[in-house]
Order: structure tokens, then sequence, then C-alpha cells
């Protein structure tokens, strides 16, 4: 079975004589294997598993714990992500267990068709005859071993700081793991396992809950957040609060003793290249170039304007050129010469004429003639305009509707031309009169402008809110709560509703005879809307101004950000800048301590259990005989073993939690173990190396003769 991994497979195997056992510390987080006697574990990785696919030839790989990630970019992970063969400190995933094991096994060296090693396997308090059994099986069937013991490692940490004399014989080892947390009171050597108590909280919830506040803190770093990294981070920068609440308190004043336990994370940064300036040579050569440019597109300019003055050069004297011969033309042949010359009358050739010489002078730079002057003929344009009716024939009387239509068309364009241009003029000086008053006092405009801002902000919203919820504001509201019709109209409306409302009502009186006298339509006018159109005009006139306002503040001032309008669920995006070496810091603060406040409370991630000091006050309340110096003794050694009691400040934390639910005067003492990590895998080195283990062991014989049930009674001894 083709592995993927970074750590070496051991080649002295074979040294070893059969009768050593094999010892195994079978952790939620790691797996630890080696020899019976020795001080350090042979291999070491993470109890996991994941079996991705190559990306070219579909193989599918082990990949278990450690992995080097420089090999898995040739493989496709995302459909299979680490596994675990526990659920909870408990196994019961084997098939995965069976992975795990292969590894350990191989990378210890093992390369036959089955282990003729002893092995000592840890478990976790309480473990279920279930999971043991299968456990056995697996281990008997698969491997092949002569003989296997289970034991529990907190037991077998306490033990061997027992012997290093951290601890006394009568204790309590409080546990922390991956998962759980236990607490084991020992009497005279031996755990006490009726009294044990036990909390579904470890590092694994640590670390996740790290991971959440960093994620929801930096949602643009999330992908630099991985497992691995949030792992680092929790080891090398949490702590055990002493007071949680006085730990809060400080960090919400934000006073120098804040700052000072706050710490920083800085992400991989690359500055954005620092754009040079060109140096003079460099801007001489591009003046130059442009210049040159410049020049040729002038020459292509002129070349086009000498072209266009030599066609219309060339227009000019064919079209009269044409006049003249048709002036030379007979009354009754001027049908038949026009229709050769491509022209429907006279009139057409001179005003092509005119056009063209004044096409003439505009691309010979002259000025040119107003259009009232060169359009001479405007008024044979317009002949029976001011021809009374009653002279015109009927053909000329729709000749002459069809001039007035023309006309007034004509005089309505160049109306709103000259008014569109008047009121560019306009602006342009008032842009001007704004410009000069900027330059002369710039605070004192933009403040100025600011004000006016808040000024036509506040109108523009107060009509709003007015067309919404009505005009009047003396509070008077409907029985439901809501504002009534009546309320949300302006008095234009009101007064037209009341003249519709009565409109109606005369009608339903009698027969309808609306409309047969002048009043009547009178009164239409009246009921028209045309009269909310001032109201409007103010309002259009007001957001126009706002409208103007805020876009001269974008432009003079880069601090300026517009409100965004009521209903509106869009605001102006921010303006991007260019990101600086603070973007890519991850400041931890209060999640230093918040995170590792769990394994005491619980509560904080939802899981309604007890923390780790009044864990110990309820193992102590369990004990089988009530003694009041039994207990004494029990609190004068508590020891903390396990990956999550490493953190600074745990001891006292601790301490000072148990003594809170002690008796006034209770000696307490709590120590931490000498390795927490690994005192469980040399603890049940030592006991394997001793010379009556052999007797402690389940052998394969027992196994097939007795058969799983013998394993319900099966207790290891710790005092050997």
């Amino acid at each position: 079975m083709p592995f993927i991994s970074k750590i070496e497979r051991q080649t002295d195997y074979t040294q070893f004589d059969s009768t050593v056992p094999i010892v195994i510390d079978n952790g939620g987080s790691y797996f630890r294997i080696g020899w019976a006697g020795e001080d350090e574990p042979r291999v070491i990785f993470r109890n996991i598993v994941q079996r991705p696919r190559h990306k070219t030839t579909g193989e599918t790989v082990t990949v278990v714990g450690d992995h080097n990630p420089a090999l898995l970019r040739y493989f496709d992970c995302t459909r299979s992500g680490p596994r675990s063969a526990f659920d909870g400190n408990v196994v019961y995933q084997f098939e995965i267990m069976e992975y795990i094991l292969d590894f350990g096994f191989d990378r210890l060296g093992a390369d036959q068709s089955q282990i003729d090693h002893p092995v000592l396997i840890t478990e976790c308090a309480c473990n279920p005859i279930q999971s043991r059994c299968r456990m056995a099986e697996l281990l008997f069937e698969s491997y092949g071993v002569p003989s296997i013991a289970f034991g529990v490692d907190a037991a077998f940490s306490y033990k061997y700081n027992q012997q290093l004399g951290i601890c006394n014989s009568d204790g309590l080892a409080i546990c922390s793991g991956f998962m759980t947390s236990h607490a084991i009171p020992f009497i005279n050597g031996e755990p006490a396992y009726e009294a044990c108590c036990r909390t579904n909280v470890g590092g694994y919830h640590v670390t996740d809950y790290l991971k959440q506040l960093l994620s929801l803190k930096y949602p643009h770093h999330i992908s630099k957040l991985t497992w691995e990294k949030v792992e680092d981070l929790k080891m090398e920068h949490c702590y055990i609060a002493p007071d949680y609440t006085s730990e809060v308190r400080i960090f919400k004043k934000g006073a120098k003793e804040a700052e000072e336990k706050t710490r920083c994370w800085q992400l991989p940064w690359t500055p954005a290249p620092v754009e040079e300036q060109p140096s003079e040579e460099e801007l001489a050569r591009k003046a130059a170039l442009k210049e040159r440019q410049g020049q040729r597109l002038r020459e292509m300019a002129e070349a086009k304007r000498s072209s266009r003055i030599n066609e219309l050069e060339n227009d000019i004297r064919g079209l009269e050129f044409l006049l003249k011969q048709l002036k030379q033309v007979e009354e009754n042949n001027v049908p038949a010469f026009l229709r050769e010359t491509g022209y429907a009358s006279k009139q057409e050739i001179e005003s092509n004429l005119a056009k063209a010489i004044q096409s003439l002078r505009k691309a010979k730079g002259e000025q040119v003639e107003t259009e009232e002057k060169m359009d001479a003929s405007t008024a044979d344009k317009y002949n029976l305009v001011n021809v009374p009716d009653d002279v015109l024939t009927p053909e000329q009387l729709k000749e002459k509707r069809k001039q007035l239509f023309l006309k007034s068309t004509t005089e309505a364009r160049q109306r709103a031309k000259q008014k569109r241009i008047e009121e560019e003029l306009e602006r342009e000086k008032q842009m001007k009169m704004e410009e000069e008053k900027r330059l002369e006092n710039p605070e004192r405009y933009l403040e100025d402008l600011r004000a006016k801002y808040r000024e036509l902000s506040e109108k523009v919203e107060q009509r709003k809110r007015l067309k919404t919820n009505g005009n009047n504001t003396n509070g008077n509201q409907n029985g439901s709560g809501g504002v009534g019709r009546g309320e949300r109209l302006n008095a234009a409306q009101r007064e037209r509703m009341r003249l519709l409302t009565t409109a109606a009502f005369d009608r339903g009186k009698g027969e309808d005879t609306f409309g047969i006298k002048d009043e009547d339509w009178q009164l239409y006018k009246l009921m028209s809307r045309d009269n909310d159109d001032e109201e409007d005009e103010k309002s259009n006139e007001d957001e126009a101004d706002l409208a103007r306002v805020s876009s001269r503040l974008r432009e003079i001032d880069p601090t300026f950000f517009p409100k965004a309008e009521s209903g509106s669920s869009t605001a102006e995006p921010p303006r991007f800048r260019p990101l600086t070496k603070e973007d890519f810091q991850l400041i931890l603060g209060v999640e230093r301590f918040r995170c590792p406040e769990v394994l005491f409370q619980p509560n904080l991630i939802g899981i309604d259990q007890s923390g780790l000091d009044e864990m110990a006050g309820v193992s102590i309340r369990r004990l089988p005989c009530k003694n009041q110096g039994l207990e004494e003794k029990i609190t004068k050694s508590i020891l903390m073993t396990g990956g999550s009691c490493q953190y600074p400040g745990m001891a006292e934390r601790l301490e000072a939690g148990i003594r809170m639910i002690r008796p006034c005067g209770t000696p307490i003492t709590v120590v931490r173990a000498s390795d927490p990590s690994l005192d469980a895998w040399r603890g049940a080195s030592v006991y394997a190396a001793a010379m009556q283990f052999p007797n402690q062991t389940f052998s394969r014989t027992d196994y097939y003769e007795k058969g799983e049930d013998w394993l319900r009674r099966y207790q290891f001894n710790y005092t050997l």
C-alpha cells in the first residue's frame, strides 16, 4: 500500500528480540509507537488518514499523519478530507484504525507478514468493552500479535510522574486531551475509576474556537488560517487568565496593559513596486516623440483639409456652370435638362451651391454668416404663413398648416438650443466663481460646502419622509397604528380628492350632466395633477443641487463619502487603496485567553458540562470512602497531564477554582507533568519493560479459547 509521508522508516527492527514489547500511545491527536524500555517513541504522527487520487493516473494513495505538502499538488484532495478513527476519545472507525496501524508498524520497520512482539496500547478511561474487543480482534486477526495489554493513558502518566517524585500515591490526575478531559483519583497508586469524571471538551474545541474567531475577524485572510497554523498560534500565544472577568475588563478599557498582552502575527506580504520617476533624458525623449506624432497628425489634417477645399471648389464651379447653362436653356426644355443633371429644380441647385460655399468658408477658417443671414430663402419656405385663409385654395391651406408646423418646430428647436447655451455659460460662470472662492480660502469653502450638503440632505430626506408618512406631523394615526390615506397626501392632493368625491356624490343623485357647462371643465382642470408640478420641481431642484454638491465634495475632499439613500440597501463602495503591511497583520488580543477559557467554561461554545475545576470537585465527591484525610491527601497531589494542560497560568487558575469549591483551609497543590504530551507513552514504556509485564497481557491463545467476553473482566494492574 503506497504511503505519502515525510517520516523516515526505522531500519533496526530485526535487532530487537521477539520478547521486547511494542508500546503504542493511541491518542486522539497523535499516534506514538516505539519500543519498551526506551525514553522516546520511535515514530510520532497525526492520528488522521486521507486517501486522495492522483490527478493524472487516478491512483489512490494513503496519506497518514504529517504528509509532504509538496507532493499533494499532484493529488486531488477535494473529495477526500482528513478522517479520524475516533468519536470523541473512543475508537469506532476500525477501517481507518487499520490504515494507521499499518503505517505505524511500517515506519517502525516491521516488514514481516505478522508482528511477533507483544503490544501494549493505551485507551481512554472507562473505554467501552465493544471498542476494546474490536481492537483486540484487529491486532490478533490482522497482525498476529502474540499478546496484547490495555492501559489508560492518564494512569501511565500519573505513575510515571510518581516515580519521578512529582506527585504522590494518593492524588488526582486531570488529563485534558484532544477531544475530552478526565479527572481520575488515585488511592494507594491505583486509579479509582468509579470516581472518574469526564467532560467532552479538549484541545480540538480550543483550536476550533480560535479558528472561528479569527475567521470572523479577518474574513479576507481565511485561506491562511489553516488548522495546523491555528494550532501553532494556540500553543504559542494562548494563556489561561487568572480571572476571566477582570481580564476582559482590561481589554475593554484598552489600557496599556492590554497593549502589552496583545500579539501580532505578520502574514507574508510583498510591497507594491514603487514606480521610479523618469529621468530628464527619458522625459525629453517622450516629449520629442510626442511632438513628432503631433506634427504627423497636423500634416495629415492639413492634407485632408486641402483635399476637402479642392473638392468643394470643384463642386462650386460645377454648380455655377449648371446655373449658367440653365439660363441659356429654353423654358420648355428646362425639365428635360434638370432630369439629365439629376436635380429636381433650380432652387435645389441654388441651395446646394449655398451649402457648398458655406462649407468652403468653414474649411478655410473664414467667419461663417449667421443662420438668419445665410438662410435668405426662409421667407420663401414659409411664404404661406402670413397669407389669410380665405384667399387660399384647399391645397394651399394644407401646405400652410404644414409650414406652420415646421416653422414652430424650428423656432422651438432654436430657442431650446439658445437656452442650453445660456445655461452652459451660466454654469461655467458659476463654476469659475466657486473656484475663485476655493482658491481664496480653501478651508472656509470646504466648510461651507459641507454645511450646504448637510442642509440639502436634511431637506431631501424630510421631503421623502413627508411623502411617505404624510405632511402633517401632529402624530395622528389610525387605530391600527399605521398612517391613514389622507395623512399621506399633501394639500393639493387632498383638495383634488375632495373635488373628486364631491363630483362623484353629485353624479349619483341623478342624470350625469358633467361636461355640459364650461364651469365643469374649469373644475376638471382643478382635479388634474398638474398642480403638483410645482412641488415636484422643487424636489427635483433640491436633488439636482444635492447631486452637484456631492460631486464637488468628492472632487476636493478625499475623506467624503455620500450618505446612502433611505430605503436603499447599497451605498457607494469604499475607494480602493494600495494594501500595506498592516493589512496583512492578524492581531491576537482577547482571543489569547478567551479560547482556552472553554476548558473552564464549556458553555462559551454551547456545551453544558463542567469545567476542569468543577470536575475535580465532582470526582472527589464520588470517592467510595468519605474520609476527610483522604480528600486532603488527594488535593495535595493534583497532576495536570495531557496536551491541553500546557497553557501558561493553568496551574494557578485550576488551584483557584478548586479552592472555591473545597472547604476553607484545605491544602491544595497543583503540579504539571514533566512532559504532558509524552509522559503517557513513557509510563507505558516503563511498565512494558518490567519483568512482571508478560503476566498482565492477554495472549492470542486466551483470545481463541476464552473469546472476547474475557476482556470484560480484564483490568491492567499499575502496581507492578
